[in-house]
């Protein structure tokens, strides 16, 4: 199995970065790696994505994956796979600390695909993909446009 580990720290409450992770519908204006997603998220909803393939510069995969955890202000995650080549949990847990969060987000990856991955090419290829949703996670926190319901605590 090959693991993605990243975190920042966020300067605002958990339930409003839980309300900006958990509206898939708006992932098109804000996440760089998951660039687009449809759906009311629950647990065991099944979620039309796209995402850019950190593999292969350029190209995207296309899939619906299964909302696995969800625990609102608290941990998402959802799952995808190809079968035999490709299974994925990609993940979020949100930890209150001092005056915010901090965000711990990654991927665990199993199947035949993971296997040739070595912790370089991870380090390399994936993980500024997933610092970057992270990043793009803190800018949208930080716009002053966003809709009053998510703004609040």
């Amino acid at each position: 199995m090959a693991y993605i580990r990243t975190e920042i720290f966020l300067e605002h409450p958990a339930s409003t970065v839980w309300d900006i992770l958990s509206d898939f519908d708006r992932y098109s204006e804000w996440n760089p790696l998951n660039i687009e997603a449809t759906g009311r998220s629950a647990l065991g909803a099944r979620i039309p994505m796209t995402f850019l393939n950190p593999a292969l510069p350029g190209r995207t995969i296309s899939q619906t994956v299964t909302i696995t955890t969800f625990e609102p202000g608290r941990a998402l995650a959802w799952s995808g796979s190809i079968p035999l080549l490709f299974k994925g949990r990609h993940h979020f847990e949100i930890r209150p600390e001092g005056q915010g969060v901090r965000l711990l987000h990654g991927e665990d990856l199993e199947g035949l695909i993971p296997l040739f991955l070595t912790r370089a090419r991870l380090e390399r290829d994936f993980v500024p993909h997933y610092q970057a949703v992270n990043q793009a996670l803190a800018r949208r926190l930080a716009m002053p446009s966003l809709p009053a319901g998510l703004l609040q605590d």
